[in-house]
């Protein structure tokens, strides 16, 4: 007979914690190296592994804003990644933005056309092709492109894990429970102290600029990060999703693995072009 209103199962619920964290930890242990090494090795090769992401992406963004998992609703998402990644791969980063947003029209209008809803896939410009085209683009520049390209991977993923664990041991007040019930304040605190711990490290290989002032600018990208979690739960909820997709055990789909890369991405070749614009790599990784 089985007994009702007892006190949870603490067992299986710290049992499922582990699994969970097992499978995030198998997962990053398979995909970071092969994230790495494609960045080591960059041009088509940076490119293709870009390319590879960039349709499984648009299939869930596509899900996300239209909530209809047909390939025929991502078409436009896809080609116009697709674009996006050829152009920037051949030094043509601001080309590879002008057709994408041409493809991109031509599938909104087709939709209209049809009397199907279009006006969110908007969103799919800024947050789709953009950050591919902004990592392309960096990781083109001659002078520290590949330095830039690792900075971000590993200080997106310290921000993670430092806030991963720091969530999950302090607990604490929630950041915005209304969107992500399980981000904390003390996530964020720790999030951003990976990132500084990131900086410092990135500052000290280089042997240029300050290693204070990169650490400032990584415990500020901690920040935009953490929006573009937030960004993507948002647009989970209103969808109706826990997760973006389910290509990744225990992350998800690969929207729920770089949503926080992607934000940042952009804030960093935007902070590049402010700084240093003829070498934008530099211009984000060295201060002054």
């Amino acid at each position: 007979m089985t007994e009702t209103g007892g006190p949870p199962d603490t067992s299986r619920m710290g049992s499922a914690r582990f699994g969970d964290t097992a499978r995030r930890v198998i997962s990053a242990l398979l995909l970071a190296p092969l994230a790495l090494a494609c960045a080591w090795a960059g041009g088509w090769i940076f490119a293709a592994m870009l390319a590879v992401a960039s349709v499984a992406m648009a299939l869930e963004v596509a899900h996300l804003v239209y909530r209809s998992a047909s390939v025929r609703d991502a078409l436009g998402l896809i080609g116009a990644a697709l674009l996006a990644v050829g152009f920037a791969a051949a030094g043509l980063a601001s080309a590879g933005l002008a057709a994408a947003a041409a493809i991109m029209a031509f599938a909104l209008a087709g939709r209209l056309w049809r009397g199907a809803p279009a006006g969110r896939a908007l969103i799919a410009y800024p947050y789709l092709v953009l950050p591919l085209v902004a990592l392309i683009w960096l990781r083109n520049d001659p002078a520290y492109g590949l330095e830039v390209v690792f900075w971000l991977l590993v200080m997106v993923w310290a921000i993670d894990s430092f806030a991963y664990f720091a969530g999950r041991t302090i607990g604490g007040p929630k950041l915005m429970p209304s969107i992500s019930p399980k981000k904390t304040w003390a996530g964020l605190i720790g999030g951003m102290a990976g990132a500084v711990v990131a900086g410092v490290a990135a500052a000290l290989m280089i042997g240029e600029g300050s290693p204070i002032l990169l650490a400032v600018v990584s415990a500020g990208l901690a920040i935009v990060e953490q929006l573009g979690d937030f960004f993507e739960s948002a647009m989970k909820r209103r969808a109706g999703l826990k997760d973006s997709g389910h290509l990744i055990p225990g992350h998800g789909g690969v929207l729920d693995r770089v949503d926080g890369l992607m934000a940042v991405t952009v804030a960093a070749a935007l902070l590049g072009i402010v700084h240093k614009a003829a070498h934008p790599a530099a211009g984000v990784l060295i201060w002054p």
